[in-house]
């Protein structure tokens, strides 16, 4: 059975994998005109703004049908500028584009469904829109890192202060990010957003380890979307997949067909699937990636108030050193394990959390805190979970209950208690 469900797997995600490569070679650069923004008067020095001449760039090549917005070497301190359909930003060797550190500069708006504070950089509604180059985008968040710092829950979507995103993608079709950096964004920094068709490859993300609600890459109610070697090395996650908001109130689109592949994450909160997914989640393949350091390994996280059906997930080939939390499936976010009071069934509602059909292969991970856990609500268990060649080894073993886990060549080491831990609910089967 476990062979035969490995088997319809593989085949399945690697038509994803093809899938994604033909997208990849379809998004391309239009590259018809190159609009110099120092030809409109921006400086590069670091101290003047040049977000108009920047964006008179970007408007100058959109009139033209397109073209590649070229930074060349130097530090250009900007406001929010808006990306359009068929352009390029392109930034050179030893270009930045810096965040204004003037609040005022980034207006609210309504971003998400909620109240918001506009991006360094946007586009919206456009098509064949990228950023590539081997220059860095830096968002300079350290004053609203402080803000958020004292603020409860800042990181939650809709909170009364606001941050700016970094780069944000809202219902963009054919999107490239490719080659440069992106950092120290005010909170997430790379996100695309229902959007479709998007290719994030060979990019660096990066934040101080404590940097607040810095994730790297959230790909958020999208779908086809490619992300292949990326280094994040954040204050949250490095990559975090989400669909809907905190009690929504419906209409949220899945997040589907999406492939992660060859990423290296250091600090941060590892690959998550949640915690926000009142829209679903499925058809999502990770492979080859290594994990050094990161709070958690591979997370799918959601809770009684921002669930949905996230299925079809696969894991493989995976390695892990020194993460406290290597495998977590848990359906109690933002705890791992239940508290007391969470144990009773609750009514099933549209934002109840239905995990299934979930693959972990080829998965190894040392100097773990805890093992791991897989852990599902008494009113909606987590089922069909498949364990192949898997081996865990940490202070604590492996937690499940209210799971049905099935699985072959498992081997989990715990240095403390026992190796699986089973909790009311829990049918398990390993060999």
């Amino acid at each position: 059975m476990i062979e035969q469900k490995n088997s319809l797997t593989h085949r399945y995600f690697n038509s994803i994998l093809t899938l994604a490569f033909i997208a990849a070679s379809a998004t391309t650069l239009h590259a018809a005109s190159t609009c110099n923004p120092r030809d409109l008067g921006a400086k590069g020095d670091g101290t003047t703004k040049d977000t108009a001449a920047i964006q008179k760039a970007i408007d100058a090549c959109a009139t033209k049908g397109g073209g590649i917005v070229r930074l060349t070497a130097g530090t250009y301190l900007s406001a929010p500028i808006v990306l359009k359909s068929n352009i390029t930003l392109q930034l050179d060797k030893g270009a930045t584009l810096l965040g204004s550190p003037d609040h005022a500069d980034y207006p609210e708006i309504t971003e998400f469904r909620l109240p918001g504070v506009q991006s360094l950089v946007s586009a919206t509604n456009a098509e064949n829109v990228s950023i590539t180059g081997d220059g860095t985008i830096d968002g300079n968040g350290e004053s609203w890192w402080q803000i958020a710092r004292t603020v409860h829950n800042a990181g939650v979507m809709g909170n009364p202060h606001p941050r700016p995103r970094l780069v944000v993608f809202d219902h963009c079709r054919h999107v490239r990010v490719e080659g440069v950096t992106i950092q120290n964004s005010p909170m997430w920094q790379l996100v695309p957003y229902y959007s479709d068709d998007v290719v994030i490859h060979n990019i660096r993300v990066l934040a101080p380890q404590h940097a607040p609600n810095t994730d790297a890459v959230d790909p958020f109610s999208s779908s086809n979307v490619h992300i292949d070697h990326l280094y994040a090395d954040t204050g949250d996650d490095d990559i975090a997949i989400k669909s809907g908001a905190i009690d929504s109130p419906g209409g949220d689109d899945p997040s589907r067909n999406i492939v992660i592949s060859d990423c290296t994450f250091l600090h941060g909160h590892g690959l998550s699937i949640g915690s926000e997914l009142a829209g679903g989640a499925s058809n999502i393949l990770a492979e080859r990636i290594h994990f050094d350091g990161t709070d958690n390994g591979i997370r799918v996280k959601a809770n009684r108030d921002r669930g949905n059906d996230v299925s079809n997930l696969v894991f493989r080939d995976i390695d892990m050193k020194n993460v406290k939390n290597p495998i977590v499936v848990s359906e109690y976010y933002p705890r791992i394990l239940p508290s007391a009071s969470a144990v009773d069934p609750a009514p099933v509602t549209r934002l109840t959390p239905h995990f299934h059909d979930i693959v972990f292969q080829n998965v190894t991970a040392t100097g773990a805190a805890m093992a791991g856990a897989i852990v599902g609500l008494p009113e909606a268990p987590v089922t069909d979970i498949v364990l192949q060649n898997v081996n865990l080894s940490g202070d604590k073993g492996l937690s499940i209950g209210y799971a049905t886990v099935t699985g072959q060549n498992v081997r989990v080491v715990a240095a403390q208690g026992d190796a699986i831990i089973k909790m009311p609910g829990a049918n398990v089967t390993l060999k």
